[in-house]
């Protein structure tokens, strides 16, 4: 009997998911993706427009135009989920029944949880670089800015691409540099954490050259309110930080439709789930991916690449009625642009943190140190992303499980 797998989310995730389940099936199962529009937006092409390094239209790719023949397409909203019954019922009315349920809904923007946020001077004086609106907008202020004080603001996590906020400090950098006005221009870095990373080594690199570049950095600054009219963000304890400018990376939540689905999700709307198997807590044929999924690891596109392949394996093992496999272990890698055609590169699981090294092993591309080799690798994941990631396929030489060759973990322990 043909088993029938639903996937909520034509992103990332749930793209990849799809194609792979679809080449590792063939005909065994019907695999249906279902998401409100169809626009793809390559993500991390966001970080580069405000500075001119990419084009919107380049960004954006049909969602169905992705997906491996066979696979069917909803453009639909998610109502919500009937866990019970194994019903999803979508926003035109339609229901469909699964035997699998794929979640891979990501994160979502919630700029209205903040105070002042989406008030006065939104989008004029108050941006966010997280969609292509605010990325868009951003790029015309940018132009227009001939000095004052820029501030980079993380609101709380967790946050999709947590460098992301530095990497765009470090391009700021190198932008107002380029335009011969960087003296003019005071950044500052704001963070709810008590150093510029969430991990000591790596903070300790990234805080460095945020010293080295003359950026500001504000410490366990819990942002309450955005005063978009007065220019200031006030935390919580009643610290304020001034600004001509701010770049505010706001609150993230899970999907609207999981929060809507009763026992679905967790507080903040993402779904609990089993961190090595990547099966839902909350029933045994729901599986889950990328950024929709709590588990204690960085909500990055490298970690939706690296579950992929677990994912697919064990929707196969249950449907089998077999063990599943419990062998993802967080391997998450990042790429962070450092301005002046370099950037770093971090390679780590839910074990090991960051440390230096190279990737993927003695000899590669260097870990925690600024090179032009990673700057054209970041620069190369535009092209992988659209031909192999989405597609299913794996990447050559790099494996799902964080290797360990060519790391120096005794930088982590206190070593040198």
């Amino acid at each position: 009997m043909t088993k029938r797998i639903v996937i909520l989310g034509g992103g990332t995730g749930g793209t990849l998911a799809a194609n792979r389940l679809r080449r590792a099936l063939d005909a065994e199962c019907e695999i249906t993706v279902v998401d409100r529009d169809d626009d793809h937006v390559y993500q991390p092409g966001l970080l580069f427009l405000p500075f001119g390094l990419a084009h919107a239209d380049d960004l954006v790719r049909s969602r169905r135009r992705q997906l491996r023949e066979g696979i069917a397409y909803r453009d639909s909203g998610v109502d919500h989920v009937d866990v019970e019954a194994n019903v999803v019922h979508l926003a035109n009315g339609e229901v469909l029944g699964y035997d699998v349920l794929v979640i891979a809904t990501g994160a979502r923007l919630a700029p209205e949880e903040t105070e002042g946020l989406t008030g006065a001077g939104w989008l004029s004086r108050t941006f966010s670089f997280y969609d292509l609106p605010g990325a868009t907008a951003l790029a015309r202020a940018l132009r227009e800015f001939t000095g004052g004080r820029i501030v980079v603001n993380v609101v709380d996590l967790p946050i999709k691409c947590p460098v992301a906020p530095l990497e765009f400090c470090f391009l700021a950098d190198w932008y107002f540099h380029e335009r011969g006005i960087r003296d003019r221009v005071r950044l500052t870095y704001v963070t709810p954490l008590d150093g510029a990373f969430t991990t000591p080594v790596a903070a300790r690199s990234l805080a460095g050259m945020l010293q080295e570049k003359g950026i500001e950095l504000v410490t366990e600054f819990n942002t309450g309110e955005v005063d978009g009219e007065e220019g200031k963000l006030v935390s919580y304890d009643g610290r304020e930080v001034e600004f001509d400018l701010a770049v505010v990376v706001p609150v993230h939540g899970g999907a609207e439709c999981v929060e809507r689905s009763w026992g679905l999700g967790d507080a903040l709307g993402f779904v609990p789930t089993d961190e090595h198997t990547l099966q839902s807590e909350v029933r045994d044929n729901i599986f889950v991916i990328g950024d929709a999924a709590a588990v204690p690891t960085s909500k990055a596109g490298s970690v939706t690449h690296f579950e992929g392949e677990v994912l697919v394996r064990n929707v196969e093992r249950h449907l089998a009625g077999q063990d599943l496999d419990a062998s993802f272990d967080g391997h998450t890698n990042c790429f962070i642009e450092s301005g002046f055609g370099k950037a770093l590169l971090i390679d780590f699981n839910y074990d090991t943190e960051p440390v230096p090294g190279h990737y993927p092993a003695s000899v590669g591309l260097p870990l925690l140190k600024e090179s032009r080799l990673n700057h054209l690798g970041k620069l190369m994941f535009s092209w992988l992303y659209w031909h192999s990631l989405l597609p299913g396929r794996n990447l050559p030489g790099v494996s799902t499980a964080m290797p360990r060759a060519g790391k120096r973990f005794e930088v982590a322990q206190g070593g040198s």
